[in-house]
């Protein structure tokens, strides 16, 4: 029987590292890593290779069994097109992350997957073809057979994207009754009723949001409250804040806020938004400014406010996560293969480099394990 995710020190919080194991650093990255962060200087220890598995880029982990997801980009997973979705569960007695369950996405490079607060049901955001594949997860875990695939339709105003629609993340409402999918290519946020009993999906009412044209809407944060969201946008550098209306899932577009300082005139995409667990801060990474952008966020109307911008350390800083304490931010810089570390002070959100840093092969993903 599988117990709950495993109990650490006071000072010291475990988590995990999706990455890309193709290109250059072949070699250099094999699959999940697993490492320990101490929150009481921000030194990462223990670093190993976790499980072996080829770019599992993004990861999830069960609310309450000791089993994680990871998708896997790949061209072809178990003779089907596209990539694939692998769940691993925790031996008790070794510790060792072992396969539990894989099912093939049937879409072309999926790029993102989220599983409900519930643990019923995992998605994935398939990029490549701008497609949805969701699954039923079973009691011990594991992952059974795509029961639904959503295809997007292709089309979409921004001259870089045209002619293709991108799902680009998954994000569950905290109450699991709802799914938004940021789409790059149409520039808008798909929103889904969930029906997480039968792993079935349910365009809602309505259906999606728009962002301006061109935005490129890539990642997706609900507030802890419930009460608003935000979305990265990849192409234009910008986060939107929306008003969540939860009874129906609706979303109302309030303000958008560059993430980059105003004398910065290079090239930039954005990668990653995460609202702070207190719901006073946003924080969202910038590659090529190779940044990480702080917003204090005003609880009661869901605006944000620029706070600080802060070199992230490394290069392409592709993803980042809140320790569970909410006092530190570990980053993934892909380009530069390293893992920084940095103090968040909750009360004021300042941001400090704590000048520590690790080696991982493409670090795609952070997870702080629940």
């Amino acid at each position: 029987m599988m117990s709950g995710p495993m109990a650490f020190a006071g000072n010291s919080e475990p988590f995990l590292v999706g990455t890309y194991t193709t290109g250059e650093n072949e070699a250099a990255s094999r699959g999940i890593y697993s490492a320990v962060l101490n929150t009481s200087n921000g030194t990462i220890s223990d670093l190993k290779l976790a499980a072996e598995v080829a770019s599992p880029s993004f990861l999830a982990h069960h609310p309450t069994l000791d089993v994680i997801y990871a998708v896997v980009e790949a061209a072809e997973f178990n003779g089907e097109p596209g990539g694939g979705i692998v769940a691993f569960a925790r031996d008790a007695a070794t510790t060792e992350w072992k396969p539990l369950s894989e099912q093939p996405v049937g879409g072309k490079s999926p790029c993102h997957l989220a599983l409900d607060p519930t643990g019923q049901v995992v998605i994935t955001a398939n990029y490549g073809d701008g497609t949805v594949s969701v699954f039923p997860v079973k009691p011990d875990g594991s992952v059974g057979p795509r029961s639904q695939f959503i295809r997007h339709l292709n089309t979409g105003p921004n001259e870089m994207r045209r002619g293709g629609a991108h799902a680009h993340g998954i994000t569950f409402s905290p109450d699991s009754r709802f799914v938004f999918v940021p789409d790059l290519g149409l520039d808008q946020i798909k929103i889904y009723q969930v029906d997480v009993a039968a792993a079935r999906l349910t365009p809602a009412k309505p259906d999606a949001a728009d962002l301006p044209p061109g935005a490129g809407p890539r990642h997706f944060a609900c507030s802890p409250d419930g009460n608003h969201a935000y979305s990265i946008n990849e192409l234009d550098s910008t986060i939107t804040a929306f008003a969540l209306d939860s009874s129906i899932g609706a979303l109302t577009a309030l303000a958008s806020v560059s993430t980059l300082p105003a004398d910065w005139a290079g090239k930039n995409s954005t990668a990653e938004i995460a609202v702070h667990p207190s719901g006073q801060f946003v924080v969202a990474s910038n590659r090529g400014h190779n940044s990480l952008a702080v917003f204090k966020r005003d609880g009661a109307t869901g605006l944000l406010t620029p706070l600080t911008v802060v070199p992230c350390g490394g290069e392409k800083p592709r993803s980042f996560a809140f320790s569970r304490d909410g006092n530190w931010i570990v980053v993934a810089n892909q380009a530069s293969n390293t893992l920084t570390t940095f103090a968040f002070d909750p009360t004021t959100g300042a941001l400090t480099p704590s000048g520590n840093s690790a080696n991982v092969g493409m670090p795609v993903c952070v997870l702080f394990e629940d």
